[in-house]
């Protein structure tokens, strides 16, 4: 956390006809983006647009792995072995990087989705299947950087040397003991524009945000996640940015693009 944050918001998440978020717009207000990868959405058109939508936006591009779970989008568990886990991310990731190449850049790091993305804060299977699949990448060809919520992938990424940054999701109301409110709860999500302006600022500025119950909790972060993919997220990030750059933050991704 500091004067520098990076902001990123999880695009190509549409597939076929179907439509989700106006990734063209939210890219102007990016310096990072997590690309689905076809397990929870996304196809390999819709792959290979979001690669071209961040090189013509200079917005670092990220591979955003899944639950094999295309019905569910990617928000229901399941129960994987930790082989099962690290090579369906492998899958993932080498889909994204074969379009990233054929563009002239390269993959730059790799956040969990939904389900997988909130497992691996807290059940250590699921970080060392994740892991292990970023380490074998790393073996033989490009280090990765992990991107995710502090917690076990975090500490897995740390005692293993992979470099690892920690998001802040400003979205997702937490519970008193900094974990994410279930999206099953009504208050999983917080919509209200200037409430999220607040939280944004209040965890890069302060390093803590309000948990639903009202109790401070500690948010150490060097990026920001925001959703995409309600009416109103494209105006949330533009409005989110603007109020850091007011605060003096310089809005910078952790990982610069290149092309060829």
């Amino acid at each position: 956390m500091g004067s520098t944050v990076d902001l990123v918001a999880d695009i190509g998440e549409s597939f076929g006809s179907w439509t989700m978020g106006d990734d063209a717009h939210i890219l102007r207000t990016l310096t990072s983006a997590n690309i689905a990868c076809g397990f929870h959405a996304g196809d390999p058109r819709t792959m290979k647009r979001s690669i071209e939508l961040c090189l013509e936006h200079d917005v670092s591009i990220g591979a955003h792995p899944s639950f094999p779970d295309l019905v569910g989008f990617g928000r229901r568990a399941m129960e994987l072995s930790r082989e099962e886990i690290a090579t369906d991310v492998i899958y993932q990731v080498g889909a994204l990087q074969a379009f990233a190449r054929t563009a002239g850049t390269e993959v730059r790091h790799v956040s969990p989705h939904g389900r997988l993305g909130t497992l691996v804060g807290t059940d250590p299977h699921y970080a060392k299947g994740v892991a292990d699949a970023i380490e074998q990448i790393a073996a033989n060809g490009p280090t990765l950087t992990l991107l995710t919520m502090t917690g076990e992938l975090e500490r897995e990424a740390h005692a293993r040397g992979l470099p690892v940054v920690v998001y802040g999701l400003v979205d997702r109301n937490l519970e008193d003991d900094g974990t994410l409110v279930s999206r099953r709860d009504p208050e999983a999500l917080v919509h209200d524009e200037d409430a999220l302006v607040e939280r944004a600022l209040s965890m890069v500025l302060d390093g803590s945000v309000t948990s639903r119950h009202g109790k401070r909790v500690e948010v150490t972060c060097d990026s920001l996640l925001m959703h995409g993919d309600h009416p109103s997220s494209v105006r949330t990030a533009e409005r989110i940015r603007a109020a850091l750059e007011e605060a003096g933050v310089e809005i910078a991704p952790f990982a610069r693009p290149t092309a060829g």
